[in-house]
């Protein structure tokens, strides 16, 4: 696994949850789509870690999508409630859920751009 792709992928989606959980704070249309844009950018992060890390096996695509997917959603998650916006239950629901599609963002990740030589690399 690459730490400096996992810190990119993750601060990428750090920043997305961030904006997402801060608009959403103030529109409530936006709060109703918390799981759904929450878990894609979670598969986003996964996707990122994958073009950041370039050439690796799909498990290790995979696990670095679920930590940097899993990251990302739980700083947002964590700001979201201390907003007062969710309930401390989708603190572990919401990070399980999307560092799993991180994960899975991996996986497309690797199938798309896993035999492309990294970012940094290229």
């Amino acid at each position: 696994m690459n730490s400096r792709a996992v810190t990119q992928a993750t601060v990428i989606g750090t920043v997305l949850q961030l904006v997402m959980v801060i608009c959403g704070h103030f529109v409530p249309a936006i709060a109703n789509l918390f799981a759904f844009v929450g878990v894609s950018i979670s598969l986003i992060a996964g996707i990122i870690y994958v073009k950041a890390a370039g050439r690796a096996t799909t498990a290790s695509h995979a696990l670095g999508g679920f930590i940097a997917g899993g990251l990302c959603a739980l700083i947002g998650i964590a700001v979201s409630y201390f907003l007062g916006d969710v309930e401390m239950m989708i603190l572990a629901a919401g990070t399980g859920s999307s560092a799993v599609t991180g994960a899975i963002g991996g996986v497309i990740g690797h199938y798309l751009f896993g035999n492309a030589p990294s970012a940094a690399s290229a």
